[in-house]
C-alpha cells in the first residue's frame, strides 16, 4: 500500500507527519508513504489575525480540499486547528496518543508568570490564552502574535516581549523542552479543544485505509477529543469567544472541564461534568448546558 500524507509545511507539521509515518511502519514495514506539503490560508497570510481570515479552520481547509480531490490519501491535523463541523464525506479514522496538553511560558530571564512585572508584554495569537491570563493577571499586556514556533520565540528579542505562550506539545515534538520557563497549570490556563492530539483524516469511502488506521487509534484520547469537540459544536463551533476544554480519562471514566470567557477575561464561566467514555458526546452537550445556565448564554449573545 502506498499512502500519500498531506500536511502543512512547518517544521512542527513535518515532525507530526513523520510521527504518523513511523507509526504506520511499525504496523507494516512494507507500507510506502509520501509526505505532500500543502500551503494553507493560515500559513500564507501570517501578517493578518486568524479571526480576520476565517478563524478556526484556516490551517485545515486546503488540506481537506486535496483529500477530496484525491491528491492525498490521508491528512494529518493538529486537532486544535480543526473546526467543530467537518465535511460529511471525510472523517477521522484515528487519533494518536495525546502529547502534553498544557500551555507553556518561555520568558526573558526565565521569569515565571506570577513574578512578571506590571504591564509585562506577553505574546500570543490565541484569544483563549489572552483571556485566561488577563482574568488572573489583569495588568499583563497581551501582544498579538502569529508565525511558527521559531518565529514566535525570536519575537521575545525582536519585539521586546517579556515572554510568549505556546503549546507544550509543539515544544516537545521539536525537542525544545530546555527552552520552557514554566508549564502553566490548568487552573490558570485550560487548553484549546483538541490540544496535543493528532487526528488522521480520510475519505469515508476508503475502507481499506480505515481498517489500517484503526490499529493506530488511541481510544482514551479519542474519547477525550470527542467530548471536547462535542462541547465546541454545542457552543456553536465558529463562535469568536475564547473557548477551552479538557477531557481527562481514567479507566472507563471521563471528566470534561470547559470554559467560555469574555475576550479580555473580564468574565470567565467554567464548569465540569463527569461520566463514562461511552457518554463522551453527551458530556460535551451537558457541559454546554451548565455553562449556558451560568451566564454563557449572555456572552454568546453579545459576541457570536
Amino acid at each position: 500500500m502506498n499512502i500519500k500524507i498531506g500536511t502543512r509545511g512547518s517544521k512542527l507539521a513535518l515532525a507530526q507527519a513523520n510521527t504518523v509515518v513511523e507509526s504506520l511502519k511499525k504496523i507494516n514495514p512494507e507500507i510506502k508513504t509520501e509526505i505532500c506539503v500543502i500551503k494553507t490560508s493560515g500559513d500564507i497570510m501570517q501578517d493578518v489575525s486568524l479571526l480576520k481570515i476565517g478563524g478556526q479552520g484556516v490551517f485545515v481547509k486546503e488540506i481537506e480540499e486535496e483529500l477530496f480531490a484525491g491528491s492525498i490519501d490521508l491528512a494529518v491535523h493538529s486537532m486544535k486547528d480543526v473546526p467543530g463541523e467537518t465535511p460529511s464525506d471525510l472523517y477521522f479514522a484515528a487519533v494518536l496518543p495525546r502529547e502534553d496538553v498544557r500551555d507553556i511560558l518561555v520568558s526573558r530571564g526565565n521569569i515565571k508568570m506570577e513574578f512578571m512585572p506590571r504591564r509585562a508584554k506577553i505574546g500570543t495569537g490565541s484569544m483563549r490564552r489572552g483571556a485566561q491570563i488577563q482574568a488572573m493577571l489583569p495588568d499583563i499586556n497581551i501582544v498579538p502574535l502569529r508565525g511558527n514556533i521559531d518565529t514566535r520565540l525570536k519575537k521575545i528579542e525582536t519585539d521586546n516581549l517579556h515572554g510568549v505562550i505556546l503549546a507544550a506539545a509543539g515544544m516537545k515534538r521539536l525537542g525544545y523542552q530546555q527552552k520552557i520557563t514554566q508549564y502553566l497549570p490548568m487552573e490558570l490556563m485550560l487548553p484549546a479543544v483538541g490540544q496535543g492530539a493528532l487526528g488522521l483524516q480520510i475519505r469515508k469511502a476508503d475502507n481499506d485505509l480505515a481498517r489500517l488506521l484503526a490499529l493506530l487509534n488511541h481510544q482514551p484520547t479519542a474519547a477525550a477529543i470527542t467530548a471536547e469537540r462535542s462541547f465546541l459544536r454545542a457552543l456553536g463551533g465558529g463562535c469568536r469567544l475564547p473557548i477551552a476544554a479538557y477531557g481527562e480519562v481514567e479507566g472507563l471514566n471521563l471528566t470534561l472541564e470547559g470554559l467560555v470567557a469574555a475576550p479580555q477575561g473580564t468574565s470567565v464561566i467554567r464548569d465540569r461534568v463527569r461520566g463514562t467514555i461511552g457518554e463522551a458526546e453527551e458530556l460535551g452537550k451537558r457541559l454546554t448546558d451548565l455553562i449556558m445556565e451560568k451566564g454563557g448564554k449572555k456572552l454568546l449573545q453579545l459576541v457570536c
